[in-house]
């Protein structure tokens, strides 16, 4: 892992941010220090050019508006489930690329939806006065009430092309309501191959040089239309330079820079190493699974990348939390933080001791963790037929109750976007969801034992396999079933006689049950430990910290650039030769059909891929990279090996954003794919 600077750069971990380090709100963008360090000016023109052509994606991903018919880029292993979702046996997708004709032929994606950010409004001092002097489930009850009330009437005078979501920033020390504007209906427009999208596979995922194509092109509609979209970003054919300043406008996922020394220790030593032994026993399930047959090869694909993805991540999060000089060097931060709180009596006095009372907490989410994994958070993992069935038996249940009472997942702000996940028509594979069924009910079991009641509950005299079984036999795959369920409310639910339904009904008690007890000591009582550490962060730094990652909009600059790895200089740049000069013709570095021959076609001088020092996370994905005139020059798709600590901290001498080029997409969809319309309307020429 990476050393140089690393202490330095953690030890000002609470205080202003350095180099190009951060990831920041669109209200609170850095731009006198852009503006000393690249002399470019991000003002608010600029930045409201930007917000209204960023665009964030249902699934995890970032994306951007550019034509004006609602055209949008974002990255292959965005839309990939989609892709899988259109495919079939005969006719697959993954494969061979998604390439229609004319705009007639885009498909919908299934449970895809995009957002466009169009406002931002503080509501702090609202969250924070229904709050007060509340604890445990009371507190939960009163923040979550408040939260969808202002959801609430931050849309009611909204047509239903709008979404309101509180965010919370700086661990509860900042709420804000972000106002977006709505796309449900959305639509595959082109997708290559995905071994051109993922060329070198697991060999070369996470490092550079890189040579993938990973874009995707989706399409924004409106009653059955094309979305009107005038103020889309402009779509750049030019190369990047060495160190050209660049800009990544997406929603980075989640970030954990902020957390206090017993939250990282706890990371480590708890949530960690069970993610990681449950992603590897989970992979090799789908290798074997997908080893069976091709059918199965082809209907496990996407989960199996995600998988696998998944496991990469985590397992450099786990190597950085297990770094002594890391960890040494956010001890020393907090030593300072505390320290400047202490000498402060009247801030001291209303901050109190935060940092003993997650220590605490610590040592009951240990004993928690597992049960609430297990029969909560995880529970039915990937199985499309379970989450219809939760969604439908929750949903019943919390739709009968006060907006301001029911559980975040089923507010009047989140229900259409659940509605919507729950009857969009996808493929359902028995075969997939009986293999990861009986994998869950075989860690459930494993993991609680087989003399926990909740293990009786869930399994009762069944094994794993056989009641996995008997489960599959659902008629949730049909979306007419599921909808004349999700119509027919809490009576038709209980009147049901799928598997899958009783299933959910009988256990979903249980699962609710560790739900409260996890909220009640571990989530309430970190929330508002922490909401005490950020405010007197707040008091002692201000806003020159960047929040943590919330998956919502962020600016993140820096410039083109390679780095130095273990004395090797690793370029900036890669272009269509070393593509050629790469390909073996053996998997994983095997190039599709259509690839093969036409190294000379192409222009040698296309930059392919390229490394920035812009600081991202997992959730920028298909982030639009920006030059200083906000034009995009590509899409951020991955970062290199060093960046996998980026949860926890950022080093600009190593840490890269990886970025496949507009001018590299614009060669291929010309030269490889005939997509001469798409060229067209993406250049306007």
């Amino acid at each position: 892992m990476k050393r140089v600077l690393a202490a330095a750069a953690l030890a000002l971990a609470f205080s202003p941010a350095f180099a190009d380090e951060g990831m920041w709100t669109f209200d609170n963008v850095p731009s006198q220090a852009i503006k000393a360090k690249y002399g470019v000016t991000v003002d608010q023109k600029w930045l409201d050019k930007v917000e209204a052509g960023a665009v964030r994606l249902t699934g995890g991903c970032s994306a951007s508006v550019v034509s004006k018919d609602g055209l949008v880029l974002t990255n292959d292993h965005c839309v990939r489930s989609c892709v899988q979702q259109l495919s079939t046996s005969t006719n697959d997708f993954i494969k061979d690329g998604f390439l229609p004709a004319k705009r007639e032929d885009e498909r919908l994606c299934p449970g895809m939806q995009a957002e466009i950010l169009e406002g931002i409004t503080d509501v702090t001092g609202r969250i924070n006065g229904a709050t007060a002097g509340k604890t445990g489930q009371d507190f939960l009850r009163a923040r979550d009430g408040a939260i969808a009330a202002i959801e609430k009437d931050g849309c009611k005078v909204r047509e239903e092309k709008y979404r309101c979501q509180v965010i919370s920033f700086y661990q509860g020390g900042q709420f804000q309501l972000y106002t977006y504007r709505i796309y449900s209906d959305v639509r595959l427009a082109f997708a290559p191959e995905t071994q051109i999208a993922f060329f070198g596979g697991d060999p070369d995922n996470f490092n550079f040089p890189r040579y993938d194509l990973d874009f995707g092109l989706i399409r924004l509609y409106e009653n059955g239309k094309p979305a009107a979209t005038p103020r889309h970003l402009i779509w750049s054919t030019a190369n990047p330079r060495l160190g050209e300043p660049m800009f990544v406008a997406g929603n980075p996922g989640s970030t954990s820079r902020l957390l206090s020394v017993a939250q990282l220790e706890a990371l480590r030593d708890i949530a960690m190493p069970d993610t990681l032994i449950m992603l590897s026993d989970l992979r090799g399930q789908l290798v074997q699974f997908s080893a069976e047959s091709p059918e199965h090869s082809r209907i496990a694909a996407a989960t199996l990348f995600g998988i696998e993805n998944s496991f990469k991540g985590n397992r450099g999060r786990f190597e950085t939390l297990l770094d002594p000089a890391m960890m040494s060097a956010k001890r020393a931060a907090e030593a300072e933080l505390k320290a400047k709180v202490k000498a402060d009596p009247k801030l001291a006095a209303t901050t109190g001791d935060p940092w003993q009372d997650l220590e605490a907490i610590a040592k009951v989410r240990a004993t928690l963790e597992r049960p609430y994994t297990w029969l909560e958070a995880r529970a039915g993992f990937r199985s499309e037929l379970f989450d219809y069935a939760r969604t439908l038996v929750r949903g019943a249940d919390e739709r009968a109750v006060p907006n301001s009472e029911r559980i975040r997942e089923f507010t009047d702000a989140r229900l259409p976007l659940a509605e919507k996940g729950l009857l969009d028509a996808r493929p359902v594979y028995p075969d997939l969801e009986k293999a990861l069924l009986t994998w869950w009910l075989t860690k459930l079991r494993e993991n609680l034992t087989a003399d926990s009641p909740a293990t009786k509950t869930f399994l009762g005299k069944e094994s794993p396999e056989s009641l996995a079984a008997k489960l599959v036999a659902s008629k949730l795959s049909d979306p007419a079933y599921r909808k004349a369920l999700w119509d027919g409310g809490k009576a038709a639910i209980e009147k049901s006689d799928d598997p899958m339904i009783r299933f959910v009904l009988a256990t979903d008690a249980a699962s609710r049950a560790i739900r409260k007890d996890y909220e009640e000591k571990v989530i309430s009582p970190t929330e508002r430990a922490t909401e005490k550490i950020a405010h007197a962060r707040f008091a002692v730094y201000g806003t020159g910290v960047y929040p943590d990652a919330t998956f919502s909009l962020r600016l993140s600059y820096g410039a083109v650039a390679g780095w130095n790895e273990k004395g090797t200089a690793v370029p900036a740049f890669t272009f269509f030769p070393g593509l050629y000069d790469r390909a073996t013709g053996k998997v994983p570095f095997n190039l599709p059909e259509r690839w093969v021959g036409l190294k000379d076609k192409l222009n040698p001088k296309t930059v392919f891929d390229f490394a920035t020092t812009n600081d991202i996370i997992g959730g920028n994905s298909g982030s639009p990279v920006l030059n200083a005139k906000g034009e995009v020059v590509g899409a951020a798709f991955d970062g290199n090996i060093e960046s996998l600590g980026g949860d926890y901290w950022y080093d600009g001498t190593v840490n890269r954003t990886v970025v496949v080029t507009t001018a590299a997409l614009t060669e291929a969809l010309k030269k490889v794919y005939g997509q001469d319309r798409l060229v067209k309307e993406l250049t306007g020429k």
